[in-house]
């Protein structure tokens, strides 16, 4: 694997060198920092404010309701396009 050089302020540098094991390369520190950086999905839980909180439930609720009617029409359609064909074969069916 290749290497690369970085540059960085100095400040930042010894910040880094300060959170540095002993027995770790700065790039096994930097991998550790990344590791431990991952974000939760979780977070940011309980950021909005109540304002965005309501506004968010309204759109949510209006988005499942279009939904639901949406999914009522299609259903409605198909079953409509079933009884038809119901209806086509039970009239060309000969004894």
């Amino acid at each position: 694997m290749g290497t690369k050089t970085i540059g960085l302020r100095e400040d930042v540098y010894d910040q880094l060198k300060g959170r540095k094991r002993d027995d770790e390369s700065f790039t096994e520190l930097v991998d550790r920092l990344l590791e431990e950086s991952t974000p939760d999905w979780r977070d940011g839980f309980g950021t909005l404010s109540d304002t965005e909180a309501d506004e968010l439930e309204s759109l949510s609720a209006r988005s499942r309701a279009q939904l639901g009617a949406d999914l009522s029409d299609r259903q409605q359609g198909v079953l409509e396009e079933l009884s038809m064909v119901d209806e086509e074969d039970d009239g060309s069916e000969t004894a």
